[in-house]
């Protein structure tokens, strides 16, 4: 059972089923539990044309964007046998150049090697770095 807080009255309710939204804005975090392994978000695109879809849009609207600048970042966290929480791997974005006209753009990827975080992938405008840290 789901807890929600009506909009009428301010008190929270409690939802059981689907509860259907048409476009949702959440300002603060959200998060989403479950007790299984079923997907805890599914994107759905039912358009059948040959663009993209669905699309998973992460913006980093600033106010004054920077060269290499953080975009956004995708982590994937586990429990190790001490039941602590362990970022075992993670990729994310950032910016290369944001001059108008000649923007560049980076994707680099680390993974957890004998407890450390290393870099095995980093994709940058001019070359592809695969094992910077030398790590075997």
């Amino acid at each position: 059972m789901t807890r929600a807080r009506d909009l009428a009255d301010g008190a929270d309710k409690d939802i059981t089923g689907t509860l259907t939204v048409d476009g949702l804005a959440v300002d603060g975090t959200a998060t989403i539990t479950t007790a299984d392994n079923n997907p805890q978000l599914t994107l759905t695109s039912t358009d059948a044309d040959a663009n993209f879809g669905p699309v998973l849009k992460m913006h980093r609207n600033s106010g004054s964007p920077a060269d290499s600048d953080f975009l956004g970042e995708i982590q994937f966290k586990g429990e190790n046998d001490a039941d602590e929480e362990i970022l075992y791997a993670q990729m994310f974005g950032r910016t290369g150049d944001v001059t108008d006209g000649t923007e560049d753009g980076r994707i680099a990827t680390k993974i957890m090697i004998a407890g450390t975080a290393q870099n095995v992938l980093d994709i940058k405008s001019d070359e592809i770095v695969i094992n910077d840290d030398s790590v075997d």
